[in-house]
């Protein structure tokens, strides 16, 4: 077998070419409802970043309004976002070429630090992004006395 690839038969076929286009694909039997009822779950972003005043949790979720979305908290400080994107109805004149944009169900939940204040959670969408902000504890700063050393 050579390692070049042949410009008459359009694929390479070399089980040991990087660059053969025979790739193994542990998945190609494998059902494709389970992805697609899942797709928006996998494709739901979300940024954590932590300031010293706050945890601050950032979802891109467009094309939903803030009434398809919620935001829960559990015990033990698990803060649960989630929502649906509904499909669009079909019309039976119409001829569809792409369709890109996920649909379904999605959910994350992140356990967050002993240090936040669950009683004050605060969150806002605009533009589809949701913003959750979940105030921190302030840490008291220990009090220092100098003491007078005497002799």
């Amino acid at each position: 077998m050579s390692m070049i690839p042949s410009f008459f038969s359009g694929q390479r076929s070399n089980a040991f070419d990087p660059f053969s286009l025979n790739v193994w694909d542990p998945f190609k039997d494998f059902p494709t409802q389970f992805f697609k009822e899942n797709s928006a779950f996998v494709n739901t972003r979300i940024d954590w970043k932590e300031t010293p005043e706050a945890h601050v949790l950032k979802a891109d979720l467009p094309g939903l309004n803030k009434d398809e979305v919620k935001v829960e908290v559990e015990d033990d400080r698990v803060i649960r976002i989630s929502g649906e994107r509904k499909i669009e109805k079909e019309d039976k004149n119409d001829t569809w070429h792409r369709v890109e944009r996920s649909s379904g169900k999605f959910v994350r939940s992140f356990r967050l630090p002993e240090n936040v204040k669950m009683d004050q959670i605060k969150a806002a969408m605009e533009n589809g992004v949701l913003t959750v902000t979940v105030p921190k504890v302030e840490v008291k700063k220990p009090d220092v006395k100098a003491i007078e050393i005497s002799g």
